[in-house]
């Protein structure tokens, strides 16, 4: 089990992170029902994914790394994203978080560093709700987002089916305080004369 240390560092993902963020999340992919993709990824296949994951904006990847070194790098604990919640252009304000953990790390506080780090960052951009889709059951990530003040907006019952059973997954909403975002105006008017 790996010794989680006093001071983890966060910092946006790079590419040299890549193998590293690929194993955590292809641990999930073959070993739990956290995520419903069902095969594992290379690197190669996950490249375009943490491309979209700029160092600034509304769609970041932060990691934590325990600032002792293996192998000469830092080692990756785990790691936080903001993804697009919807490709269409009225849902720019909104973003859809998740936490990975390399499973030695979990229960430790690392997903708590890294959604601090994660909406400090995103107060800084013009994001109005976070979003997070939870498969059931997950009491861990479900005290997590609690904890951030998410609060749970529905369950879809047995969406999501894997290892041979159908799984509900909730979905909680977290309203953002962005210090750059514009002021909303009034809706338009509906009425007819």
């Amino acid at each position: 089990m790996l010794q989680i240390p006093t001071e983890v560092q966060v910092r946006p993902g790079v590419e040299a992170d890549l193998r590293a963020l690929t194993d955590i999340y292809n641990h999930y992919v073959r070993e739990t029902a956290l995520t419903f993709d069902m095969t594992a990824f290379t690197p190669e296949e996950r490249l375009p994914w943490l491309r979209s994951h700029p160092e600034d904006g509304p769609h970041r990847l932060l990691v934590a790394l325990d600032p002792g070194t293996r192998h000469d790098a830092p080692y990756v604990l785990g790691y936080a994203t903001s993804s697009p919640y919807r490709p269409k252009a009225a849902y720019s304000t909104s973003v859809e978080v998740s936490v990975y953990l390399d499973p030695g790390a979990t229960g430790r506080g690392i997903g708590t560093i890294l959604y601090k780090a994660l909406f400090e960052a995103l107060a800084d951009e013009d994001v109005h709700r976070a979003y997070a889709a939870i498969a059931q059951p997950n009491e861990p990530s479900v005290r997590l987002h609690d904890a951030f003040g998410f609060r749970h907006v529905g369950t879809y019952t047995e969406v999501g089916r894997k290892f041979g059973r159908y799984w509900d997954v909730s979905w909680y909403e977290k309203p953002l305080i962005s210090r750059t975002a514009p002021t909303a105006s009034p809706a338009p008017s509906r009425s007819r004369r």
